[in-house]
């Protein structure tokens, strides 16, 4: 069985940077966690638009040089957002402050209200997809060679350089993010390291993990190279649940969990996630 890691998700709307950053100190200081992360959006999401939410890349920076053990990350970064070579860049800055433990979140982006009122392209789903596989090329290119020349479909470079390259090699893992099955999860079977499951039933997870393998098998890639990662929210009345969700994910053959927290944070969440949620799910494997 792979090694099973329990990280914490702070979604930055509604909330503030300090109130943040006291949630990822007390991660990093208490070892039943691995992992933190925030989202990249330009405006709060699944709830009133009209209020605070912190740029993804810049707060995950801050708090990169605030933190000193876990890993860290966006969950996941919109590709509609940036140019992968400007993404590249950020992305390998991050690793260096965090001196190696960033892992690269990426997704084909979705959000259609940021899009339309920022005058960002949002494609059509299958050029979205496509736009996202020649981006993890270009990135992981980026991160590897002195220049980087590439004539895609979407994308092209001539003598790019990305410098200083990440402190991980050969780069930081790859996050992947959807559940598309024709196009997504091959997107995933070529590129990721590992593949989060946002949120569903576990028989649908059950069933997304067989076609990831399908595709695995067609791109000539062991799907056991992808650790298979799942959200779980937090009912701060009912952290038992939580604690069912993740060993039924557990038993589907989950082995990354990402506990999504909402503000504002009660003082003692990240003590009550290890000990009624992560430590009981440990010693039942």
């Amino acid at each position: 069985m792979k090694p099973i890691t329990f990280g914490i998700k702070t979604a930055p709307q509604h909330t503030t940077y300090e109130a943040i950053r006291k949630i990822w100190k007390q991660t990093d200081e208490n070892p039943a966690f691995d992992h933190a992360w925030l989202f990249d959006h330009y405006a709060p999401i699944y709830s009133d638009v009209n209020g605070p939410c912190l740029e993804g890349w810049t707060t995950l920076a801050a708090l990169a040089a605030e933190t000193e053990r876990i890993g860290i990350g966006l969950m996941v970064s919109g590709n509609t957002y940036r140019h992968p070579a400007i993404l590249a860049s950020i992305a390998a800055t991050v690793d260096v402050i965090s001196n190696g433990r960033l892992q690269l979140g990426i997704g084909a982006g979705w959000n259609e209200y940021e899009h339309s009122s920022m005058g960002i392209p949002l494609y059509p789903p299958g050029e979205r997809i496509r736009r996202l596989d020649e981006s993890c090329q270009i990135i992981k290119q980026l991160f590897a060679q002195h220049t980087t020349t590439f004539s895609g479909r979407y994308y092209q470079l001539e003598d790019a350089r990305c410098e200083p390259k990440p402190i991980q090699k050969p780069h930081p893992p790859f996050v992947i993010g959807g559940s598309g099955e024709q196009l997504t999860l091959r997107v995933v079977a070529k590129h990721a390291d590992i593949w989060n499951y946002v949120n569903g039933p576990v028989e649908e997870f059950t069933r997304k993990v067989g076609v990831l393998a399908q595709h695995c098998q067609a791109v000539g890639r062991d799907i056991a190279e992808i650790d298979l990662s799942a959200q779980v929210r937090v009912d701060y009345d009912d952290l038992a649940a939580a604690a069912a969700r993740t060993q039924a994910l557990i038993e589907a053959g989950a082995n990354h969990f990402v506990y999504t927290i909402s503000y504002p944070y009660p003082d003692d969440i990240v003590a009550r996630i290890a000990d009624e949620v992560v430590a009981p799910v440990r010693q039942s494997v």
